[in-house]
């Protein structure tokens, strides 16, 4: 019977299954465990496997954003309506209160706040005794949440050290931790963002509408096409293009980047995604060309 039902399975079911027992895991071994929620196509699989874990029953823990001010408004939208058709319990923390403490203070206005929001993360952590954070990040994303555990440690002051990690040996978790430590836990690491858009597919998980192909002004720079808003207008000399294109990736308006796309249906991207040779965040995120925001170092600061 058991070796009937391994040739059965898909690998999304083994993935799904996988992802199921590490939530449970967390809600299991910790006492204040939190889900974090952007609106983003990962965030919205997170969401389906908390469901499949713990329905009919609430959720055993809230969800959270860390709210840079600067996200797409229609990202923002769908958060909301979302959290509200589950009836889920929905926290929200804004860069711009930090700021307003003083405990964020930008170089400039137009600094990108992508960066900053290990702060406001800590800062959320202590106000509501969080001991553990559970995310959509996946280890094909970028080398350093390539390092990762399943359940990534980060110590009293929030810090990440990949060298100081625990093993898993066997799919064994260990999700324990002292008073003002936290644990990282991310259920759908072992995922690609094939195995995503597969499982969005599947499921019919309804997205933000910006991850399908739309028109929308940009202005090239290098690889990268940035997208002119209010917060990132033309600046003098630039040329303004309007271009068929959709995000592979949504976070901070001032650093994420569209490409250029003409699909506008889950089976249109997901023969784009089969096909592609440049990873998501390579691709699309501004922020992470510099060394000094590269997110090993926002990770060893507390970011997620």
């Amino acid at each position: 019977m058991t070796t009937l039902t391994q040739q059965t399975l898909s690998h999304l079911d083994w993935l799904e299954a996988e992802a199921i027992h590490i939530m449970r895991e967390v809600a299991g071994q910790c006492s204040s465990p939190v889900l974090l929620f952007s609106g983003g196509k990962d965030s919205v699989c997170m969401l389906r496997i908390a469901e499949k874990a713990f329905r009919p029953g609430r959720f055993p823990f809230p969800l959270m954003h860390i709210d840079t001010g600067h996200n797409y408004p229609e990202v923002i939208a769908f958060r909301d309506k979302r959290a509200a058709e589950l009836g889920e319990r929905l926290i929200v923390r804004s860069l711009e209160d930090s700021m307003a403490r003083g405990s964020i203070v930008l170089k400039h206005e137009h600094e990108s706040r992508n960066k900053h929001q290990s702060v406001t993360l800590l800062e959320a952590i202590e106000e509501f005794g969080f001991d553990a954070c559970i995310g959509g990040a996946r280890r094909d994303e970028e080398k350093a949440r390539a390092k990762e555990r399943i359940m990534s440690f980060r110590d009293e002051f929030g810090q990440w050290d990949p060298k100081n990690q625990r093993p898993e040996l066997w799919n064994l978790y260990n999700a324990r931790s002292h008073k003002g430590e936290n644990i990282r836990s991310f259920p759908i690491s072992n995922w690609t963002e094939l195995d995503v858009w597969q499982y969005i597919q599947r499921e019919q998980l309804e997205l933000p509408s910006i991850y399908f192909a739309h028109t929308r002004p940009v202005v090239r720079k290098g690889d990268l096409l940035m997208p002119v808003t209010d917060l990132t207008p033309a600046k003098p000399g630039d040329t303004v293009e309007d271009v068929m294109v959709r995000f592979r990736t949504v976070g901070d308006v001032s650093c994420t980047a569209p490409v250029e796309s003409d699909a506008d249906t889950v089976d249109k991207i997901l023969a784009e995604t089969a096909t592609t040779t440049i990873t998501e965040r390579g691709a699309t995120r501004m922020d992470d060309q510099t060394s000094e925001a590269s997110m090993e170092q926002r990770k060893k600061e507390g970011y997620f």
